[in-house]
This record gives structure tokens, sequence and C-alpha cells, in this order.
């Protein structure tokens, strides 16, 4: 048999752990586990349609209403192109909060929908 067969378990040479200072017995050192890199969730348009039906004073009233980060201006905005192109972007957000937005709008009487944001 080799001389490694015939050594026992307490014949092998240890090694003491060693501290970053070089101090026997110190601290071990921990290994900084890697960070997660997050996804930024889709993001969602919410779409006014033109209709011919609601004032334009409704359609503001109601955008603020349904989407409180809406300024007065803002609000005026959206309506104004809504009206001049035929849709509007209200907001972009998370696909939760422009399903509700969107929906929102709908049972206030106005056309609406939602896309992914390109």
């Amino acid at each position: 048999m080799s001389e490694l067969a015939m050594m026992t378990v307490t014949d092998l040479p240890t090694r003491a752990t060693e501290s970053p200072t070089g101090n026997p017995g110190g601290a071990a050192v921990m290994e900084k586990a890697p960070e997660r890199v997050r996804k930024p969730s889709p993001r969602y348009k919410v779409l006014l349609h033109n209709d011919p039906v609601n004032t334009m004073e409704y359609v503001v009233s109601t955008l603020r209403q349904v989407v409180p980060l809406l300024s007065e201006q803002d609000a005026i905005a959206v309506m104004l192109e809504t009206h001049n192109t035929g849709v509007g972007l209200v907001i972009v957000c998370d696909i939760e909060p422009a399903e509700f937005y969107s929906e929102s709008l709908k049972a206030k009487g106005l056309s609406s929908t939602i896309e992914p944001e390109s």
C-alpha cells in the first residue's frame, strides 16, 4: 500500500484559518452575494380616443377625477391632443394601474384603450 493510503485523517496536515491581517484564528471573510439585476416591469400607455359626444369640459374634469396625477394643464393638453389627432396619451404606467385608469374612463363614458409602451 502507498504511504498516503496508510495515513489516517488525523495524520493529514491541517491549515488554520487566517484573517485578512494574517492572525491565525481571526474572523472568516464572507464573500458578498452577487446583486440581483431587476428588469423593469413593462410599461403601458393609457390612450384616450376622440368621440363626438362628450364636451371638452367633461373630458378634462373626468381625466382629473380618474388620474389624480394630472394637473389641470395636463388634462387640457390630453383633451386637445385627443380632439386634434383622434387619440391622446393620458399616462404611461404599469399594467394594473393602466387597466384601472382605462376601465374607469370607459365607465364614465369615454373611449380608452391601453397598449404596451414601445
